[in-house]
């Protein structure tokens, strides 16, 4: 099994690679180009050969699964941070419920028309319900708006659908326990028990993130690499737990990340987690991938077309409803709406766990797999290009119908524009923001420090700067100068190419003659020696460099 599980994974690596690099030319996203490298090894080439999903078996595709599917529901809860969304809270629980029942009526409903029975129809118009929080997050931080009104409220929509997802797995959960023994009223303990156990999950996730894991986290931040291991290891305590009291392992995983989103130092987390994070996510949908039955899904092809057509334009015709009513301007109300045209991760999970109990035939779980390729491919370009569309869809006048037209669109808020970033808040990094702040100039700071952060008269950032992620989150493209007091010349080279790359003028500490030469040879604008030249010259030279700038511009 060894050999065969390194042999798995080195095909499903290198397929997921070449189907990626080749469609993402297009802008195919990521998880569609998963889902077809699956689809390629198994059923189409027959490379790896795997029993269907509901045949128990130990197989190495199962192990990397399980890997996989904890480590994504743990960084979907990473990404779910209650302080992001507190302004938008309202709307987003009224949208959230209101979309799920308008939602899952429709979609069993329309289920029952098209032919499927009635636990086949309950499954899909859950699958149907949830909207992917992976890919809209991925989207919109690639886009920049993850920070905007609408991101904000498509978050917050998304806490509130995950919340009712989990309760939805615990049902599945409850329900896969009584397998054995089918009698109602043991049935009914069983549920009750799954619910209780996840009741006390959730308690202790958060009552930890408010009263434990600061504290002990605050310690582990000014070590990153302790910062990623504890909070992986967060993760699996819960996934044992979950398991020890007969739960899934995703409901023990989002819950695990739920409570470290609640955490100061969560961005800096989650870009850590990401690297590993896209690994398992590309592990998890080639797998699923491996494991449809392709055949019996092109049998439902017309089925599986008008579910995603639902999808695609009755659930954003639903947000546009709710959050129109809410009081929004017609562009916000429409931007929301489309974030939530396609199906989420969770409704493949969902589907998964009910062919592996029994409940529903192979098929559906096809089915699903099916609407969830369509939907995330159109509804990525839709979100990579919803202001383009929304004046295509206002040209039509049907938005007039919502009641939102001539409302006045909220002011975004203020980013980080034509600012100084600063990198290491040593004694001559808080020198630096106490003066420029002074001045009145807009900083940002960036440690790995949480306490070095503490009491500066500016915006502040916890992250390593030799991580790009880290960058873009500063917005360094639109700076107006990178400034490195590190002590660390590999880190200060690195910014020194980026700052280059970026177009940005950057200011390196030299902190000893023999990295001088190097810094030169990369163009930097700036040395920062105050042990030759002193602070107070130091300072006169950034001033100088400062107020060029400013002319320039």
């Amino acid at each position: 099994m060894e050999v065969e599980l390194v042999e798995h994974l080195g095909w499903i690596i290198c397929a997921a690679l070449l189907v990626v690099v080749v469609l993402q030319r297009v802008r195919v996203p990521s998880i569609v180009a998963y889902i077809v490298a699956g689809l390629l090894l198994g059923p189409v080439l027959g490379v790896i050969e795997v029993a269907p999903i509901h045949e128990d078996g130990h197989e190495p595709v199962d192990l990397i699964a399980e890997f996989g599917i904890a480590l994504l529901l743990f960084v979907v809860g990473l990404e779910l941070s209650l302080d992001k969304i507190k302004d938008v809270g309202k709307v987003a629980v009224v949208a959230g419920i209101g979309q799920v029942v308008f939602t899952a009526a429709g979609g069993f409903a329309i289920s029952l028309l098209l032919g499927f029975g009635t636990m086949d129809a309950v499954f899909l118009a859950v699958a149907l319900t949830f909207s992917s929080t992976v890919v809209v997050v991925k989207l919109l931080d690639q886009k920049g708006d993850l920070d905007s009104l609408y991101g904000r409220i498509a978050v917050g929509i998304f806490l509130v659908q995950d919340m009712v997802v989990i309760a939805a797995l615990t049902l599945l959960a409850g329900l896969a326990a009584s397998e054995d023994d089918p009698e109602f009223w043991t049935m009914v303990g069983d549920i009750g028990f799954a619910f209780v156990g996840t009741a006390i999950l959730l308690v202790v996730a958060l009552v930890a993130a408010r009263s434990i894991l600061p504290r002990p986290f605050e310690w582990a931040a000014k070590r990153p690499d302790t910062l990623f291991i504890w909070s992986l290891g967060w993760c699996f305590l819960f996934v044992f737990a979950s398991e020890s009291m007969d739960l899934s392992l995703e409901i023990g995983a989002f819950l695990a990340g739920l409570s470290l989103a609640q955490l100061p130092y969560n961005d800096d987390l989650r870009r850590r987690v990401h690297p590993l994070m896209n690994f398992f996510i590309a592990i998890f949908f080639v797998t699923l991938g491996l494991r449809m039955e392709l055949e019996e899904a092109m049998g439902f092809m017309p089925q599986s077309i008008v579910l995603a057509l639902f999808v695609l334009i009755g659930n954003p015709l639903i947000f546009m409803f709710i959050i129109s009513r809410s009081g929004y301007d017609e562009e916000t109300s429409f931007s929301t709406s489309v974030t939530v045209a396609q199906i989420s991760e969770f409704s493949f999970i969902f589907g998964m766990m009910g062919v592996t109990a029994g409940v529903i035939q192979g098929e559906i779980l096809s089915v699903i797999s099916l609407v969830g390729l369509v939907t995330i491919a159109v509804s990525s370009y839709m979100i990579l290009y919803t202001g383009p569309l929304y004046g295509i869809v206002k040209k039509t006048g049907i938005l007039k119908i919502f009641g939102a037209e001539g409302r006045e669109k909220p002011e975004a808020p203020a980013g980080m524009n034509d600012h100084v970033i600063i990198v290491g808040m040593n004694t001559l990094g808080r020198a630096l923001v106490n003066r420029l702040c002074a001045r009145g100039e807009a900083v940002l700071a960036i440690d790995t420090d949480t306490s070095k952060l503490e009491g500066l008269p500016c915006k502040t950032m916890l992250g390593n700067a030799v991580y790009k992620s880290v960058l873009d989150a500063a917005n360094i493209g639109q700076a107006k100068i990178l400034i490195s007091t590190l002590h660390i010349d590999d880190t200060n080279r690195l910014l020194a190419y980026r700052g280059k790359k970026e177009g940005v003028v950057t200011a390196i500490h030299a902190f000893d003659e023999s990295v001088v030469e190097a810094l030169k040879e990369l163009e930097v604008e700036r040395l920062i020696e105050p042990r030759r030249d002193g602070v107070e010259r130091e300072w006169r030279s950034l001033s100088e460099m400062l107020q060029q700038g400013e002319g320039d511009a």
